[in-house]
């Protein structure tokens, strides 16, 4: 493959990557990028200095602007066309992937019969059960035949929102769309503010 195929490094990254190189001490560093976690809710990539003798005999490898670049063979078709950037913001500094082959949750189409089934479900079944808690279900994406759904109100960060997903809203929503193999909740339960079960 070539450095277009697998990794694109905007400047600001490749300033920063041979900045790094430069102030290191040791010789013939090359940059290793892996994919840890491909998952769509929250990859995981990692890049670090590596030297000569921690190259892999599978690795594949390119020149980048002023520094070479080594990805494992897993890694490499995750990686396809990715983008690396330098991001500096107010939450922090670091580098960004923008990887075209890892689209993250809620950016799929919310249309179709089976996104209907499953919505009407959460609409007419789950909604009104777990408003007795001041809680409520929202569908972010089908895909796979897995269902992702976040937690809002009463149900953030509520002790027994696992007992709810799988005991109650799992089951429904698999009753009503066999094919549906899982139900994944991807809420961030440590920012609710008002839990029904603390």
């Amino acid at each position: 493959m070539s450095e277009q195929e697998i990794l694109v490094f905007t400047e600001a990254a490749s300033e920063r990557i041979r900045t790094f190189i430069a102030e290191d001490p040791a010789e013939g560093l090359v940059v290793r990028v892996s994919i840890q976690n491909a998952s769509p809710i929250a990859p995981e990539y990692e890049m670090a200095l590596i030297e000569p003798f921690e190259r892999e005999s599978e690795d594949e490898s390119f020149d980048a602007a002023g520094f070479e670049v080594i990805v494992d063979s897993r890694s490499a078709a995750l990686l396809a066309g990715t983008r690396v950037d330098w991001v500096e913001s107010l939450q922090g500094s670091g580098f960004h992937f923008r990887n075209p082959n890892i689209q993250p949750l809620g950016s799929g189409s919310l249309d179709g019969p089976l996104v209907d089934r499953v919505r009407r479900v959460i609409d007419e079944q789950i909604n009104p059960g777990v408003a007795s808690h001041g809680g409520t279900v929202h569908l972010v994406e089908i895909r796979d035949n897995v269902v992702y759904v976040t937690m809002g109100g009463g149900c953030q960060g509520c002790g027994m929102a696992s007992v709810t997903l799988t005991q109650g809203i799992k089951q429904m929503i698999k009753d009503a769309a066999p094919e549906i193999v899982d139900v994944q909740d991807v809420t961030d339960h440590a920012a609710g503010s008002s839990p029904y079960y603390a």
